[in-house]
C-alpha cells in the first residue's frame, strides 16, 4: 500500500441475510410454529460487523483502506469477498481466509414493526488471533482499527491474552491503534467475562477508545449499569449519561492508558475527552496529531449533538460514527473537527437504511456542515460546560495554546 492515509480496519466481520417480509408476518410465535411453511419475500444480503462497516465507510470518505477480517473458505466467505469487491477490489487484499473455519453469518429476521431477531453464527472471528497478523502486513499503515472483541471468543478469554498480545504486536509496529467494543449477551460467555481486567490489560496499547456509554459502563461497572437499567425509561441508559459521570468514565479510561476517549452517546451525540499528558499524545503512532496541534488536543473534553437528519435506519450508525472521527484523525484536522466530522458521518448513515450506502466522500460531509446544517439541541445534563458554536459543548477539562480554563 502507498499514500498518505492509510488504515486497516481489523476485527469482526459476517454475512447478514434479511429475509423480506410483509404487514401480515408480524407474529413471530406464528412464523416459527413447527412444521409450517411460511413464504417469505427476496434475501437482503449485505456484509457486516466492525470491519465492514468502519472499513467501507473511511474507503467512501476518501481513505485507502486495507480490511482483515477472519472468514471461511466456504460459500458464505465467497459471498462476503464479493460484495466487499464490489466496493473496491483492493480493500479484501488483507482478509484471512481460513480453510478450517466457517464464515459467520447472521439471519435477521425482521417482521414490520416488531424488534429484529438476530441468529447469529460468530464463526471465523471466534479464531481469530494475534499470530494471524504478519508484521509485514502492517507496513505503510499509519491507523490500525479493531473492532467488536466481545464477539470473538479468542479476544476476551484468558481475561484477554491474546487480545493484548495483538494490540501489543500493532502498537509495537508504530502505528496508532484505536478500539471499539460491541455489548454481548450479558448470559453468553463474553458477557460474563472479566472485562475490567481484560481492559485494564489492553488499554496501555490503545491510543483511541471509541466504546459506546452503554458498553463502557457495562464492562466497567456493572453493577451500577444494572441499576441503572432498571431506573431508566424503557431501559434507556443514555438518559442518564451527564457531565459528571462522563467526565468520570472518561478519566478511568485514560488512568488505564488511553490518549483519547471517544464516546458514542446515539441520539445524543458524541463525546470526546484527552490526556492531559502531552508526552503521551505525542507518542500515539503515526497518525498522532501534528506538532502544531498539539495544544488544541491536550486536555480537552468537548460533546456534539446531532446534525437534524431525517432517520431511515440507524444500521452502522456508531461504526460509521467512528469512522468519520478517524477520518479526522488522519486527515490532520483538529480535535473539534474531527469530532465534528464523527457527527457528521453518523448523520449521513442514518438517512439511509443500510449501514455504508449513504457515506459520500468527505468533500460532501464537509460542504453540508459549512453551509449551516443544523444540530439537534442536546437532552444531556451539562453543568459548568460553555455552549459554542456549532452546538459544541466545551468542558471544565479544556486548554488551548490562549487560554486554561483548568488542568486536570
Amino acid at each position: 500500500m502507498s499514500g498518505k492515509e492509510e488504515v486497516i480496519v481489523a476485527g469482526h466481520i459476517c454475512l447478514d441475510i434479511i429475509p423480506t417480509m410483509d404487514e401480515n408476518q408480524s407474529s413471530l410465535a406464528a412464523l416459527l410454529s413447527p412444521g409450517k411453511l411460511v413464504n417469505i419475500g427476496p434475501a437482503v444480503i449485505s456484509t457486516g460487523g466492525a470491519v465492514s462497516n468502519t472499513g467501507i465507510a473511511l474507503h467512501r470518505l476518501g481513505s485507502k483502506v486495507k480490511l482483515m477480517g477472519k472468514i471461511g473458505a466456504d460459500p458464505f466467505g465467497e459471498v462476503i469477498l464479493t460484495l466487499l469487491r464490489q466496493q473496491e477490489p483492493s480493500l479484501v487484499e488483507g482478509m484471512i481466509v481460513s480453510p478450517e473455519a466457517n464464515s459467520s453469518y447472521s439471519i435477521v429476521i425482521s417482521p414490520p414493526n416488531m424488534d429484529r431477531m438476530f441468529l447469529h453464527s460468530t464463526g471465523a472471528n471466534d479464531t481469530y488471533a494475534a499470530s494471524d497478523l504478519m508484521h509485514e502486513q502492517l507496513q505503510g499503515a499509519k491507523l490500525f482499527h479493531f473492532g467488536y472483541p466481545p464477539l470473538m471468543k479468542r479476544m476476551f478469554e484468558n481475561e484477554g491474552a491474546e487480545l493484548v498480545s495483538l494490540l501489543k504486536k500493532v502498537k509495537e509496529s508504530g502505528l496508532t491503534v484505536s478500539l471499539d467494543l460491541a455489548k454481548p449477551d450479558p448470559a453468553s460467555e463474553a458477557g460474563r467475562a472479566n472485562w475490567r481486567a481484560i481492559l485494564t490489560q489492553s488499554l496501555p496499547f490503545v491510543d483511541v477508545f471509541l466504546p459506546s456509554f452503554e458498553e463502557i459502563m457495562y464492562m466497567l461497572h456493572r453493577e451500577r449499569y444494572d441499576l441503572k437499567e432498571k431506573a431508566a425509561p424503557n431501559g434507556d441508559l443514555l438518559s442518564s449519561a451527564d457531565g459528571e459521570l462522563l467526565a468520570q468514565l472518561s478519566a478511568e479510561l485514560i488512568q488505564m492508558g488511553v490518549a483519547i476517549v471517544v464516546i458514542k452517546l446515539g441520539e445524543h451525540g458524541v463525546y470526546v475527552r484527552t490526556t492531559s499528558d502531552e508526552q503521551r499524545l505525542a507518542q500515539m503512532g503515526l497518525s498522532s496529531p501534528k506538532t502544531a496541534l498539539l495544544d488544541d488536543w491536550l486536555n480537552c473534553e468537548m460533546i456534539s449533538s446531532c446534525y437534524e437528519v431525517d432517520v431511515v435506519g440507524t444500521t452502522g450508525a456508531g461504526d460509521c460514527t467512528i469512522a468519520g472521527f478517524l477520518f479526522g484523525l488522519t486527515r490532520g484536522l483538529t480535535l473539534k473537527e474531527s469530532l465534528q466530522s464523527a457527527v457528521g458521518v453518523g448523520a449521513f448513515n442514518v438517512e439511509q437504511a443500510d449501514a455504508t450506502s449513504g457515506i459520500p466522500e468527505w468533500t460532501a460531509v464537509r460542504d453540508r456542515m459549512d453551509k449551516g446544517w443544523k444540530k439537534r439541541a442536546t437532552k444531556l445534563e451539562l453543568v459548568n460546560w460553555d455552549l459554542h458554536e456549532d452546538q459544541i459543548w466545551i468542558g471544565p477539562h479544556h486548554k488551548s495554546p490562549k487560554e486554561s480554563v483548568r488542568s486536570e
